[in-house]
């Protein structure tokens, strides 16, 4: 079974960071494309970032020059850097893998898997 568990949740204040980090199990599929997605108390999922195979990398407009998704091939974890923190960032986090189209904006419809979700809290 394929597993995403996300860590680096927690509280912060405006214009602090955070690092969130996935970690994959029964996932191998280093070709895929990976991403996150995040969804606040009342209202729909929105796609965050995505990382494709050979690097290339897309984000939602809200996030641009302020977070940075990383990625390492060997294990297909993820990492989410999150800096310059708003409380619009506060949100319930999400890791996908398998996402059928690579783009930010797509990531909650074209998702394969998803995880649990780690919590960010900017106040």
């Amino acid at each position: 079974d394929v597993q995403l568990v996300e860590s680096g949740g927690g509280s912060v204040q405006v214009g602090g960071s955070l690092r969130l980090s996935c970690a994959a199990s029964g996932y191998a599929r280093s070709t895929d494309c990976m991403g996150w997605f995040r969804q606040a108390p009342g209202k729909e999922r929105e796609g965050v970032a995505v990382i494709d195979s050979d690097g290339s990398t897309s984000y939602a407009d809200s996030v641009k020059g302020r977070f940075t998704i990383s990625r390492d091939y060997g294990d297909n974890s993820i990492y989410l850097q999150m800096d310059s923190l708003k409380p619009e960032d506060t949100a319930m986090y999400h890791c996908a893998a398998a996402i059928s189209v690579c783009y930010a904006d797509y990531v909650p419809t074209f998702l394969g898997y998803q995880g649990q979700g780690t919590q960010v809290t900017v106040s």
